[in-house]
């Protein structure tokens, strides 16, 4: 039987967001609004490539999906609210370039992908972010767009509705706590 206590719930979230969550997404679940300069305001078409990005890293399964849970709506938001006007531009950059990379590669913008392109142009997206990471290690830059979506999306997914209670094992009125209270093999995680 595999028991799972609470604290290596919170350890597979974590995992989940990449380890930690940045103080602008953590603002960003918090409702608050950090950066007061002038933001950058996202068009429909942006909105319906985040909403198509999200998609396809939280897609609907068994359960809603990225965009059932209406999670471009808290990436826009937390993009305009909490991130200085700096990582506004690299986002919009980042996701104009994945943009960019599809149609190059596909002849297609994503939206219009189908799911197999999608999934491609995000994965050299990945890596591209990942070989961007290791050369400016120790460097003061942005986090890579594949990084800042990322955690938007899975922070904005597991705290809606959908998330908090379609895909995480959820319980409206919690009895006594019970730091470690085993999980049966096909039971979801403990939202938190």
């Amino acid at each position: 039987m595999n028991n799972v206590n609470r604290r290596d719930a919170v350890q597979r979230i974590a995992l989940l967001m990449g380890g930690f969550i940045s103080a602008p997404a953590l603002a960003g679940i918090r409702g608050e609004k950090t950066y007061q300069g002038v933001s950058i305001m996202a068009d429909e078409s942006q909105i319906a490539l985040i909403r198509e990005v999200a998609d396809v890293i939280i897609p609907t399964t068994s359960t809603g999906g990225a965009k059932a849970a209406k999670v471009e709506e808290f990436i826009v938001r937390v993009v305009r609210d909490c991130y200085t006007k700096e990582e506004q531009e690299h986002f919009y950059e980042g996701l104009a370039k994945l943009n960019a990379d599809c149609k190059a590669a596909t002849s297609k913008e994503f939206v219009q992908a189908d799911a197999t392109q999608k999934k491609e142009a995000l994965t050299k997206c990945m890596l591209e972010a990942d070989q961007e990471r290791k050369v400016n290690r120790g460097k003061k830059v942005p986090n890579p767009f594949f990084f800042m979506i990322k955690e938007l999306t899975t922070a904005g997914y597991f705290t809606s509705k959908i998330g908090a209670t379609e895909a995480l094992e959820y319980l409206p009125i919690p009895g006594k706590f019970d730091g470690c209270m085993p999980i049966s093999p096909n039971q979801k995680t403990w939202a938190l």
